[in-house]
């Protein structure tokens, strides 16, 4: 089966340290987090962000949504974590290629920022969930832009 990933890039006029921080520090995590939450319970995200940390997507009642963990780290340059929806019950065995990953690259005081999410083929409806995901991504990412380039 074709594997489905969310596939996007995007040039931010700023450097690579002020999109790292627009990804990861909690002040701008808890804007564009919720983005994820498609009508439900709005997310927010609670992390150390070192590799090996759980990563938890919680909704405002504090219940965990989502859970993952960093399986790659790189501060300014890569960020990787698995995801994986705890609300149902036929998950799927989760690998490292089942996540979210961040790739940072500097160049002229300008970062371009490539996401990948997936693999969405491993679910029922995955090019559903991976169509919904790469809109979700089309709202993310002009915001991850604007919190780095304030």
């Amino acid at each position: 089966m074709e594997k489905l990933f969310v596939d996007k890039t995007t040039e931010i006029n700023a450097s690579a340290s002020k999109v790292w921080e627009a990804i990861t520090k909690r002040e701008f995590t808890d804007q564009w987090a919720v983005e994820f939450s498609s009508g439900g319970p709005e997310f927010h995200i609670e992390t150390t962000w070192e590799l090996g940390s759980p990563v938890y997507w919680k909704g405002q009642d504090g219940e965990v949504a989502v859970e993952g963990i960093v399986t790659a780290l790189e501060p300014n340059k890569l960020l990787r974590f698995t995801v994986s929806d705890v609300r149902y019950e036929d998950r799927h065995l989760v690998t490292e290629e089942d996540g979210i990953t961040f790739k940072l690259s500097e160049a002229n005081g300008k970062t371009t920022l490539h996401i990948l999410q997936g693999d969405f083929s491993v679910m029922e409806d995955g090019k559903k969930y991976r169509d919904m995901s790469a809109d979700i991504w089309d709202n993310v990412l002009p915001k991850i832009k604007a919190f780095a380039e304030r």
